[in-house]
This record gives C-alpha cells, sequence and structure tokens, in this order.
C-alpha cells in the first residue's frame, strides 16, 4: 500500500510552519521506514497506539517498532492562488497529492505576530482558503464539461453519465460549496475519483489556541466558530497550540508525560492530530508479533487479508495461504498466543477475510 498523506494548509502567520516544525522534530526514526530520504517539505510521525506497549509487555519481543504517517507542508496560501498569484499553481498541485487536508486556523491573539487581513477571524481565514480551492476545481469541471459534451452528441452513455455528475458538481461548487458536501453512487464515485478535484478530499480542521488557553479551549470563542462551521459540513476540529507541541517534541517520553500533566492535557495535540486524521483516511492498524518484533502496520479499512499481508511484502500477497488471527482483545485477556489459542480464540482465515483493526496477524505464505 503506498502511504497516505494528509498535507498541512493555512494563510500566513496561523502556525503552520511552527506545527509542521514539530512534527519533523517529533519525527519517527526514519530508518525503521522504507522511505528515508523524504522532501524537506515531508514529515513523518509515529501513529500513537496504546496497544503497541500492551502487546510488547505480553510478547517481550528484541525490538518493537510503531507504523508512521507522513505530513506534508504546504507552500502558504494568499488570494488569487487559483489565477496563480503568490505559490498558486506549486500550492495547488501539492494539496492535488495529498489524500486529506489538514487546515490550520488561527484561534489566538498575539500582538507580535500579525494577521494577514489584520484581525483574527479563522472563518474569514477558512472561506479564503476553501474559495481558491472551489475555483480550481471549477476550472477542472468547466474544461471537462467541454470535452464531454462532444460524448453526449454522440450519445455516449458513459459520457451522458459523467455529464450528470460534472453538471451536479459544477453547481454545487457555482454556490460556494465543496464537492465533499454531496453524495455520489458507486459508480458516480468513479467518475468523481478521477477528476480528482482539490474539495473532494476530506478536511480536518487544526484550531490553533494561545498558550494559557490549552486546558480550556471550550472557552475560545474562535474555536466555538470554528467547531460550527466544521459540523454544519461534517467535518472534525482538532484543538492544539503549535508553540507547546513545538516544546514537547524536544522531550523525552517521560518528561512529555509530566509536561502534559502540569498542563492538565492527557494526550498531546500531535497525538490527537495523527490519530484524527489516520481515522479521516479510514485507515486501521493490524499488528504482527513474535520474539523477534512486535509491530503495528497501517492499512485501509475494507482490505481483504492478502492485501494486508503484501503490505509487509509482495509475496506475501502472492504466495498467501491463510491469517492465523487473534484480535487485540482476546489475545489481552487470555494473556498469552498459546491461552488465546487454548480458549479457542486464534482463527484460521482465508483470501476472503476482510482484517479488522486490532488483529494480531500470522501470515503462511508459500513462494
Amino acid at each position: 500500500m503506498s502511504s497516505l498523506t494528509a498535507g498541512i494548509v493555512g494563510l500566513p502567520n496561523v502556525g503552520k510552519s511552527t506545527l509542521f516544525n514539530a512534527i519533523t522534530q517529533a519525527g519517527a526514526e526514519s530508518a525503521n521506514y522504507p522511505f528515508c530520504t523524504i522532501d524537506p517539505n515531508v514529515g513523518i510521525v509515529e501513529v500513537p497506539d496504546h496497544r503497541l506497549h500492551e502487546l510488547t509487555k505480553v510478547v517481550q519481543p528484541k525490538k518493537t517498532i510503531p507504523t508512521a504517517f507522513e505530513f506534508t507542508d504546504i507552500a502558504g496560501i494568499v488570494e488569487g492562488a487559483s489565477k496563480g498569484e503568490g505559490l498558486g499553481n506549486q500550492f495547488l498541485s501539492h494539496i492535488r497529492q495529498v489524500d486529506a487536508i489538514c487546515h490550520v486556523v488561527r484561534c489566538f491573539e498575539d500582538d507580535n505576530i500579525t494577521h494577514v487581513s489584520g484581525k483574527i477571524n479563522p472563518i474569514d481565514d477558512i472561506e479564503v482558503i476553501n474559495l481558491e480551492l472551489i475555483l480550481a476545481d471549477l476550472e477542472t469541471v468547466n474544461r471537462r464539461l467541454e470535452r464531454v459534451q462532444k460524448l453526449v452528441r454522440q450519445r455516449d452513455e458513459a459520457g451522458i453519465a459523467e455529464f450528470e455528475v460534472l453538471e451536479k458538481i459544477q453547481e454545487t461548487l457555482e454556490s460556494d460549496a465543496p464537492v465533499r458536501s454531496l453524495t455520489f453512487n458507486e459508480d458516480q464515485e468513479k467518475i468523481v475519483r478521477g477528476l480528482h478535484l482539490l474539495t473532494s478530499k476530506p478536511v480536518l480542521y487544526v484550531a490553533n489556541v494561545g498558550e494559557d488557553e490549552v486546558a480550556d479551549s471550550e472557552s475560545n470563542e474562535q474555536v466555538k466558530k470554528v467547531k460550527e462551521f466544521a459540523e454544519n459540513e461534517q467535518s472534525e476540529v482538532v484543538v492544539i497550540c503549535a508553540s507547546i507541541e513545538s516544546e514537547i517534541s524536544e522531550l523525552d517520553e517521560e518528561e512529555k508525560e509530566l509536561f502534559l500533566e502540569e498542563l492538565g492535557i492527557e494526550q498531546s495535540g500531535l497525538d490527537q492530530l495523527v490519530r484524527a486524521t489516520y481515522d479521516l483516511l479510514g485507515l486501521g492498524t493490524y499488528f504482527t508479533a513474535g520474539v523477534q518484533e512486535v509491530r503495528a502496520w497501517t492499512f485501509r479499512k475494507g482490505m481483504k487479508a492478502p492485501e494486508c499481508a503484501g503490505i509487509i511484502h509482495t509475496d506475501f500477497e502472492k504466495g498467501f495461504i491463510r491469517a492465523e488471527t487473534v484480535s487485540y482483545d482476546d489475545l489481552m485477556s487470555a494473556g498469552s498466543e498459546a491461552k488465546a489459542k487454548e480458549n479457542g480464540r486464534v482463527r484460521l482465515e482465508g483470501k476472503d477475510y476482510v482484517v479488522e483493526d486490532g488483529d494480531v496477524i500470522h501470515f503462511r505464505f508459500n513462494v
């Protein structure tokens, strides 16, 4: 499975770079991952998962390897990007390459950091970026409509089906709404995917608050506005303080826990952001566990056992025989794999088995 990435976007001075630097500093040990050389604008971060620590206690392997996630820092945007203003074209092409968008908005006051439009208004900020993406999509759709009209005149069935989808999208974009607000059937969904539209990508809003507001973000009026806006378009909001994340990223595990405790927070904003983005993309984690290593692997929910085996190595998928599977909960309540087998909780699954989040799997294969 090619690794999925989320792109971080935002206007200038909203804390986007501070957040990205925190991600890069907290970066996963790149030596453990197949993609070691990475563009300077890509940060790899571990996916926090308490199950990995618990499995390690039970199995006591020589090493434990978490799964990782990629964030791409996307060049700042200005009004007029869809017409090529600022780094417009670069910005839009970078967004095309990511699978989800993390949209950082400023919800803090700070006289030392100017705001591009002179006042703090996260909804205006969101709308500036949304409008640029809508305009860029509208251009794509209009160009495509011109081509498809010829097919419609020739009574081409596929052309007629695409024309209907394009018209529906055009109408939505012209009313300043994103493509992700529409619902399509399975065939239409394929057409939409082929268009690679920017506003069809799922979005997560990241409300960046001041250091003194982290433990009590509910009282921040700007955060309330962002949450209302997000709720209307069925998006999620994660509240963070980018400057605190920057400090946390330099601490070791023990110091980090103490620091969070002092602030009255259970989980760092970065951890929440990674988890929320992971869920947004419909990703799950399965585990392999043996004396050599306990390891977490990322898969797309809905994948079958052979595809998941292929994430480890293509040979595993080619020569797949079966998957010896036990759920994380069953393994933990049994206390060991041998005990789980005794209790009849270890199942032998075949090629059609849809892997579940939290499965602990041992793949049998023959090459």
